[in-house]
């Protein structure tokens, strides 16, 4: 879905599974600076929006999901992860409830296996899932943003700033007012540096959550029962997990960013090193130059000089090993 956004001014269309909103304006590094500065908005647009009515809702979805929900305090924002039978990551919700209705929103074009999935786990439940994508819009609001939220929308408050599921009709004029448009590479680079994983980047056919310091924050150790908590209570209780992110300072002299994919290795054996894990997401940050999370094996010393292809690495740890 293309965002209306796309014909300011500077636009640059993002790639991958970013399509259909601006990777930035012209300024990469105005852009990061105005989010930290607490101004501007970032479109969203792309992602997709799922809703939950019904006197159900909660209840229904405590048993699905690894958060905690039952309880949900009307405009509490959460997060919570869908696993397989297995434990591993299959989807991650954005969640808030407003009191009626549960707003989430996930990542492109996973919103129909999502509702899939949901739909035929209904059951006797007295509840309604709902493709709003097309509806609505996900607009970001930095911390100390001071912007105004229209009446009746849906608001997700978090340290990191709002996110607001608005009509999609009113993208525009909301951005009008309440520019400048961010591009969705400032927004990564704050998330890289806040060490926040994000699904299909941070993850693959086979990460767990306890590879990405997702326990506590999407996944609740306390609650009852759902698919793929054997896994989640194993590994809390009896082991570690077998990998673990890692935040990476990269060598600024490089030209170019280390992708998706790209190998880490030990700087002490080269390239032609075994490989101990691999890029997951990379920037470059306004203050502190290229950076970038990667996924490593638990055992590698949090102390080592890393190699992320050809570029030297220097690693901060996220998740303990």
């Amino acid at each position: 879905m293309k965002s209306p956004l796309l014909s300011l001014p500077g636009a640059v269309p993002a790639e991958g599974r970013d399509e259909g909103v601006a990777a930035h304006y012209g300024d990469l590094f105005r852009e990061q600076r105005a989010l930290a500065d607490g101004r501007g908005l970032v479109d969203l647009s792309h992602r997709g929006v799922v809703t939950v009515t019904g006197d159900d809702r909660l209840a229904w979805l405590h048993l699905l999901l690894t958060q905690h929900v039952s309880d949900l305090a009307p405009n509490q924002a959460t997060e919570a992860l869908i696993l397989s039978a297995n434990g591993h990551i299959e989807h991650a919700l954005y969640l808030v409830d407003d009191g009626t209705t549960v707003w989430a929103h996930v990542e492109p074009e996973t919103q129909g296996e999502l509702i899939a999935y949901l739909e035929s786990m209904k059951f006797f439940y007295r509840v309604e899932v709902a493709d709003r994508t097309e509806d609505f819009a996900v607009v970001h609001l930095p911390a100390g943003s001071i912007a105004e939220v229209p009446d009746g929308v849906a608001v997700r408050e978090t340290p990191h700033g709002r996110d607001l599921f608005l009509p999609r009709a009113d993208l525009e004029t909301y951005a009008a007012a309440n520019g400048p448009a961010v591009g969705i590479l400032a927004y990564e680079a704050l998330r890289i540096e806040s060490h926040r994983p994000r699904l299909g980047f941070e993850t693959d056919h086979r990460t767990i959550p306890h590879e990405l310091g997702w326990i506590g924050t999407a996944v609740h150790l306390q609650k009852g029962c759902y698919r793929g908590q054997e896994t989640v209570a194993r590994v809390h209780n009896l082991g570690k997990p077998p990998r673990r992110l890692v935040f990476l300072h990269l060598d600024g002299s490089e030209v170019f960013l280390p992708g998706h994919g790209t190998p880490v290795r030990l700087a002490a054996d080269g390239e032609e090193g075994r490989q101990l894990g691999f890029i997951t997401t990379s920037a470059r940050h306004h203050e502190l130059g290229p950076i970038a999370l990667a996924l490593v094996k638990r055992n590698v010393a949090v102390d080592a000089e890393l190699m992320a292809g050809d570029t030297a690495a220097a690693q901060e740890t996220v998740v303990e090993p």
